[in-house]
């Protein structure tokens, strides 16, 4: 890893703000491309998923759905789920920065895509009763679109559809079709 790199990693965890804000930015331009040095920050970024900052939190999800791509071991497999449990952060703000950038881990390879695609369906199913309901379920329909948009695979859109249906209000119903109508 380039001393760049790093230091915009070390920054990622600097109580600085706009330090923070910078190395958010270089780092996920970066990302967006596989990159090499994967490993040498993904379980530092797993502990971000548990840091008492929200802030942090958000940065690591961010950063470990970008980083799928880079995971030629298939990491994710087993760290998904913690990845997915972001998505019902006790601060909202940080669970739907994460779940509007969850998609990305599709985009690894046909099984990653899978795997996104049922979390992201069994979250849809169950955040019924949560507070912000409508925005989570609109954010995984615009995340099945995103990742239809990039795969061309039709089950994805079934999927979407089918999660649709779930609606009981008609409202919101034709809220989520409308992200498939663009």
């Amino acid at each position: 890893m380039d001393k760049i790199t790093q230091t915009n990693l070390d920054s990622l965890f600097s109580e600085d703000r706009e330090l923070q804000n910078k190395a958010y930015s270089f780092l996920m331009e970066e990302t967006e491309k596989p990159v090499d040095w994967a490993y040498e920050v993904w379980d530092k970024l797993l502990g971000g998923l548990k840091h008492k900052d929200n802030h942090v939190r958000a940065i690591a999800s961010q950063l470990l759905a970008n980083l799928a791509k880079s995971d030629s071991d298939g990491r994710m497999f087993k760290d998904f789920d913690r990845l997915l449990a972001v998505t019902m952060d006790e601060r909202f703000v940080t669970a739907r920065h994460c779940l509007q950038s969850i998609w990305k881990v599709g985009l690894a390879g046909k099984k990653q895509q899978q795997m996104v695609v049922d979390g992201l369906g069994k979250r849809f199913e169950e955040c019924a009763t949560e507070k912000n309901c409508t925005l989570i379920r609109y954010d995984i329909i615009v995340d099945l679109q995103n990742l239809y948009h990039v795969s061309r695979d039709e089950a994805i859109k079934e999927k979407a559809l089918e999660l649709i249906e779930l609606e009981d209000d008609e409202k919101y119903k034709k809220k989520y079709a409308g992200v498939w109508k663009k």
